[in-house]
């Protein structure tokens, strides 16, 4: 364990289920019977339970797809600032439940509520067979995978739409970008890998390494062409992550993924490790960076600039996975 005292593990173990299971068996390797136990409780207690309860008869939130129903005028049009998402409607709660461990059997029905109430607010699109932009169709393939819905039709679009640099990006779709950004890449590879691990299917295995690539060849952080760094996003680490990039976000990415794949971290990755261990507080812990406005149904996290449960848990792992791998 990375400078963790006993105080900091109890800190954390006093939690939600959400993140005390992730601590028990990312941080502390209790068995797995232990902690499913107690992943076994999101359902019923705290962050998950109080998502789970706003849920419409229709199996949507907020009655709307990526937006509340109320949150666009009638042209379609959204009524609010841009800057200020909204993280309530169904796209956001499902990505929520799914992230915080819910069993998708409390959803049973779901998916087929959803293909018959929901639809995109994009052209009115079905729901399940995504959109254009890379970061919704992302969450929709992975979500729709754990709640067994009909996501093919996504298995051929992120082949169609990757670009010639290896990434993706959401400005893409509108021809306002021919490069990939950093945040739509690491979306689009974290959901694929969600969708290999929820199903077993390596069909876009070899799409998702060439996303992988992009980041890694830049080293998480800087740009190809300048070497600068991409952006102050980078060293901006906050949670839940929602859609933004980070250089922790994409380190946890990576932790997943040599675990899945068996192999050994990059050593692209070492800047971005130094970066995060430069963050860590001296009592172990990381502190909440700048979270994005938007009505939520709950925060799970602390304020700004107050230490950081869930990124505490977050940089504690990488931090050990990268270190337990150097000396290997």
């Amino acid at each position: 364990m990375v400078s963790l005292t006993e105080d900091r593990v109890d800190w954390l173990l006093d939690s939600d289920p959400a993140l005390r299971w992730q601590v028990e068996r990312d941080l502390l390797g209790l068995p797995e019977e232990h902690w499913r136990a107690t992943r076994a409780k999101v359902a019923s207690e705290g962050f998950g339970a109080a998502i789970l309860a706003r849920q419409d008869a229709d199996g949507q939130w907020a009655g709307g797809a990526y937006f509340p129903s109320w949150d666009f005028d009638g042209e379609g049009a959204s009524a609010r600032d841009p800057e200020d998402q909204p993280w309530i409607a169904t796209t956001w709660a499902l990505k929520d439940l799914r992230e915080l461990g819910l069993d998708a059997t409390m959803l049973a029905g779901t998916a087929e509520k959803i293909a018959a109430n929901s639809r995109w607010e994009y052209e009115d699109l079905p729901y399940w067979d995504g959109e254009v932009d890379v970061c919704i169709n992302a969450f929709t393939l992975a979500t729709g995978s754990w709640l067994g819905a009909d996501v093919s039709r996504l298995l051929t679009w992120f082949p169609e739409h990757r670009l010639a640099d290896g990434g993706w990006n959401c400005e893409a779709e509108e021809g306002d970008s021919a490069r990939s950004s950093f945040h739509s890449t690491l979306n689009a590879v974290v959901e694929m890998l969600s969708y290999e691990r929820l199903t077993g299917d390596e069909s876009l295995r070899e799409v998702r390494h060439s996303g992988e690539e992009y980041l890694l060849s830049r080293g998480l952080m800087r740009r190809l062409s300048t070497g600068e760094i991409v952006g102050p996003f980078v060293t901006d680490f906050i949670a839940p992550n929602r859609w933004q990039y980070s250089a922790l976000a994409a380190l946890d990415h990576f932790r997943q993924v040599t675990l899945l794949e068996g192999t050994a971290p990059d050593p692209r990755m070492g800047e971005a490790i130094e970066a995060v261990r430069a963050a860590r507080q001296p009592d172990g812990t990381w502190l909440q960076g700048d979270l994005p406005g938007g009505a939520v149904w709950v925060n799970i996290d602390a304020p700004q600039g107050e230490p950081s449960k869930w990124l505490t848990l977050i940089g504690t792992r990488v931090l050990d996975w990268w270190d337990a791998a150097q000396t290997a």
